[in-house]
C-alpha cells in the first residue's frame, strides 16, 4: 500500500504555507509544493490551467485579495490508491469551507464586506513527493447567493451552510484500517455501477439497497440539501430525473476510499440534455457536461451522508447562460 500518511502530510503542509502566504506570494508556494507543469482543473470560469504562475494569477491571488484573510475550515481529509487506474496513483482530498470577509470584488461578484463562506473540495494527485495534479471544486454560486444575488430560481432543496459529517470524524489524520476502506470502496462501486446502468435514476429500491433511511444529501447551491429518502426524492432526484435526459456517463478521474469515507470526481462525469425545467431552464438540444464531486460517509453496510459539488456555472454556460457575465448587468 502507498504511504497515504506522507501524501496527506504533504497536502497539509501545502495548505499551511498557502494559507499563510500573502496574495502576491501564492505562486511561490505552489511552485514549492507542486510539479513544474502540474495540471490544475478548476470550475468555470477557470477551467484547466498548467503551472504555478497560471494557477496563482487566475485563482489564488484574486481570491486571497477578495476574502481577507482566508481561514480554512476543513471537514474531511482522506487519501487512497486510485481505483480507476488500479492503484497506480495516490490521491488526497480535503473538503470544507474557506472563510473570510468579502472585502473586494471577486470575479463579477460584488463585495459585501461581510463574512462569506466558499465551499470547496480539492483532490490532489501525489507523485514523487509533490502535487502533480489538482481538481479544485468550489461553490461559486454559493458566494453569489451570499452576496444577495439570485440568478437562478429558488432551490428545490434546502439552502443551508453545508455541515461537517454527523460523526465529526471526517479528518482522517491517523492510519485507518485497510479493510474499512475496502468495504467503503466496494459499496460505492456497487452503488455507482447500478446508478449509471439505470441512467442515473434513483428509484426507492435503489435507495433502500445502498442508503440508510435517515441519509443526508448535501448538494451545491442552486440545488440545495435534502434529507431521508422521501426528502431526497423531493429535493433533488425528482427535479434531476424529470428535467434532464441522460446522455452518457464519462467516468471518473479518480475514485478511492479510506476508513468509512470515500468518493470521486469526474471532469466531466455526466453528459446531460435539458428536457425543460431543471434550474429553471427551457428545453435544450445541447449536450451539456456536468463536472461532479461525490464524497460519502459509510455507516455499517450502507451510505449515510453524501456531499456533492457540481460545476453548475459551466453546465449553464454550455447552454448559453453565462451567470457571471449576467452579474455585470443586474
Amino acid at each position: 500500500m502507498s504511504d497515504l500518511q506522507a501524501a496527506k502530510a504533504h497536502v497539509l503542509a501545502f495548505y499551511a504555507a498557502l494559507d499563510a502566504a500573502n496574495p502576491q506570494d501564492c505562486a511561490k508556494v505552489l511552485a514549492e509544493f507542486c510539479a513544474p507543469d502540474f495540471l490544475w482543473r478548476g470550475m468555470h470560469p477557470f477551467n484547466e490551467l498548467r503551472g504555478a504562475q497560471a494557477v496563482a494569477e487566475a485563482f489564488w491571488t484574486p481570491l486571497k485579495s477578495a476574502l481577507t484573510p482566508i481561514q480554512r475550515r476543513p471537514d474531511t481529509l482522506l487519501a487512497g490508491d486510485n481505483f480507476i487506474d488500479a492503484g497506480d496513483s495516490v490521491w488526497v482530498v480535503q473538503m470544507g469551507h474557506l472563510l473570510g470577509n468579502f472585502d473586494a470584488d471577486w470575479l463579477t461578484i460584488p463585495a459585501t464586506r461581510k463574512m462569506t463562506f466558499l465551499r470547496y473540495a480539492e483532490f490532489h494527485r501525489i507523485e514523487n513527493g509533490v502535487i502533480a495534479e489538482t481538481a479544485a471544486f468550489c461553490d461559486i454560486l454559493g458566494v453569489i447567493h451570499q452576496a444577495g444575488l439570485r440568478p437562478l430560481p429558488i432551490s428545490t432543496g434546502a439552502e443551508i451552510m453545508t455541515p461537517a459529517p454527523r460523526t465529526q470524524d471526517g479528518n482522517l489524520l491517523e492510519v485507518q484500517p485497510p479493510e474499512q476502506g475496502a468495504q467503503t470502496l466496494e459499496l460505492i462501486n456497487a452503488m455507482v455501477a447500478e446508478l449509471v446502468s439505470e441512467g442515473v435514476q434513483s428509484p426507492h429500491d435503489h435507495l433502500a439497497r445502498f442508503w440508510h433511511e435517515d441519509m443526508c444529501w448535501f448538494g451545491p447551491a442552486g440545488i440545495g440539501a435534502s434529507a431521508w429518502h422521501d426528502g431526497y426524492k423531493r429535493g433533488h432526484t425528482n427535479a434531476f430525473e424529470n428535467g434532464l435526459e441522460f446522455i452518457r456517463h464519462n467516468g471518473h478521474q479518480c475514485r478511492f476510499a479510506e476508513g468509512r469515507y470515500g468518493g470521486f470526481f469526474g471532469y466531466p462525469s455526466l453528459t446531460m440534455r435539458n428536457a425543460g425545467g431543471f434550474l429553471g431552464l427551457t428545453a435544450s438540444s445541447v449536450d451539456a457536461q456536468m463536472r461532479i464531486v461525490d464524497l460519502y460517509r459509510r455507516e455499517g453496510d450502507k451510505l449515510a451522508e453524501n456531499w456533492v459539488f457540481i460545476d453548475i456555472l459551466h453546465f449553464l454556460k454550455m447552454q448559453g447562460l453565462d451567470v457571471l457575465e449576467r452579474l455585470k448587468h443586474p
